[in-house]
C-alpha cells in the first residue's frame, strides 16, 4: 500500500528521532566512558613494601611508608623503614588478604585499550590498558591525565613487567601516582636507576635493581621482594576542593547613615516659646497654636535636635550598583555540548529526509 504525505512524513519524523540515541552516543567523548575508580588496596595501602616469602635488601634503600611480610619471616639487608614493621602478623596477614583483593579488582577493569611490546614513547589517556603477555619500558612512557587529578590508569599485563636502565614513567597535567596501577601476572623488574610510578600489584615477586626509586608501592603476593639501594616512597593523594562555578557578584549596598549627625542641644531651635506662668492672652491668634497649653512640660521637648534636615535612612541613590563590566550568576541549567551537538546533528538529518521527501513528491507530480 502506498504511503501517503503525512504518512510519509510522520514516518520520516520517527526514524529521524530514532537516531538522535545514537548519534549523542558517538559524541559522547571516549574518556567518559573509560573513566575508573581507584583501585581499592584496602589495608595494603599503608604498606610501601609487601612480600610473601621474603624481603631482601643490598645497600642504604629507604622505604617511606610500611614493610611487611606474609607468611614468610625473613626480612635481611635492614632496609630504613620510615613507619612500620610487620612480619608474619595479624596486620600482614590482612594486607595480604587485601592486595588478593585489589588483584582481582584491577584484573577485572574494563574496557581495555590493547597494548603491547614496548610503551617508550607513548602519551597514554586515562583508563585501562591490557597487554595478553608481556610489557617492557625502555625509556619514558607519559601518562596525561589532562588536567584531572582524579585520573585513573589500569595497566593488566599478562605476564612479566620488566622496565630498562634510566627508565621514567611520567605523569603530567595534574594526574597523580596514588592512581596509577600495574597488575602483573608473574614478576616485576624495575631497571637500574629507573624512575617509576604507580602500584605494583603483582602475583609473584618484584625485584628493584640498583638506585631505581619509585613512588608507589612494591606489593607482591606469593613471592619475594628483592631491594639493593633503593627508595620507594608510598604515594599521597591529594583530593580536590570544591571549585565554585559562575562569578561571584556583590549584593547591593545600602547606606544607613543620616546625612546629618544630631547635636546635644538640650533646646531645639526650631520649638515655639511658650510661657509656662499662664498670664496674659497669647499675642497670636488662637487657631495658630490650638495644641499648646500654658501648662506644657519642657520635658515633652526633645532633648536632642538635628542641625540640619535629616535624609531618610534608606537612599534609593545609595545602592550602589554591581562594577561596570561585571558578570552576573548565571541561574539556568547548562546545557552538555554533547546534547547541543546531537540535536543539531538530528535537525539536520531531519531537515535532509524532508528534502528527499519534498523532491520525490515533486518528481511523481
Amino acid at each position: 500500500m502506498a504511503l501517503t504525505p503525512h504518512r510519509s512524513l510522520r514516518t520520516a519524523v520517527v526514524a529521524v528521532v530514532s537516531l538522535l540515541p545514537a548519534v549523542a552516543l558517538l559524541l559522547v567523548p571516549t574518556g567518559a566512558l573509560a573513566a575508573q575508580a581507584p583501585v581499592g588496596l584496602g589495608t595494603a595501602g599503608s604498606f610501601a613494601v609487601l612480600a610473601g616469602t621474603t624481603v631482601t635488601n643490598t645497600g642504604p634503600t629507604v622505604l617511606v611508608g610500611d614493610l611487611g611480610l606474609e607468611p614468610g619471616t625473613s626480612v635481611t639487608g635492614g632496609p630504613v623503614v620510615t613507619g612500620s614493621t610487620h612480619v608474619h602478623d595479624a596486620v600482614a596477614a590482612q594486607a595480604q588478604h587485601d592486595l588478593v583483593t585489589a588483584f582481582d579488582d584491577a584484573a577485572g577493569r574494563a574496557p581495555a585499550t590493547a597494548v603491547a611490546g614496548d610503551l617508550v614513547g607513548r602519551t597514554l589517556a586515562p583508563g585501562v590498558y591490557r597487554s595478553t603477555s608481556s610489557l617492557g619500558l625502555t625509556g619514558t612512557v607519559t601518562l596525561d591525565a589532562a588536567g584531572d587529578p582524579q585520573a585513573v590508569f589500569v595497566f593488566q599485563i599478562a605476564s612479566t613487567l620488566v622496565t630498562g636502565t634510566q627508565s621514567r614513567v611520567a605523569i603530567i597535567n595534574g594526574g597523580q601516582a596514588c592512581n596509577v596501577f600495574w597488575q602483573v601476572g608473574s614478576s616485576a623488574t624495575l631497571g637500574t636507576g629507573s624512575q617509576f610510578k604507580g602500584s605494583i600489584l603483582a602475583l609473584t615477586s618484584i625485584a628493584a635493581q640498583t638506585a631505581a626509586t619509585a613512588e608507589g608501592r612494591l606489593l607482591a603476593r606469593n613471592g619475594a621482594v628483592t631491594l639493593d639501594s633503593n627508595t620507594i616512597t608510598r604515594p599521597g593523594c591529594t583530593t580536590p576542593g570544591p571549585t565554585p562555578s559562575g562569578t561571584v557578584v556583590p549584593g547591593p549596598t545600602v547606606s544607613t547613615t543620616p546625612s546629618a549627625t544630631p547635636t546635644g542641644s538640650g533646646t531645639p531651635a526650631p520649638v515655639p516659646t511658650v510661657s509656662p506662668s499662664g498670664s496674659g492672652s497669647p499675642s497670636g491668634s488662637p487657631t495658630a497654636v490650638p495644641t499648646l497649653s500654658p501648662t506644657l512640660s519642657p520635658s515633652a521637648v526633645p532633648t536632642a535636635s538635628p542641625t540640619g534636615a535629616p535624609s531618610p535612612s534608606v537612599l534609593p541613590s545609595s545602592v550602589t550598583s554591581p562594577p561596570a563590566g561585571g558578570t552576573l550568576p548565571s541561574t539556568g541549567p547548562r546545557v552538555p555540548l554533547a546534547a547541543i551537538v546531537s540535536l543539531a546533528a538530528g535537525a539536520l538529518l531531519l531537515g535532509i529526509v524532508l528534502l528527499a521527501l519534498t523532491r520525490r513528491r515533486s518528481a511523481r507530480r
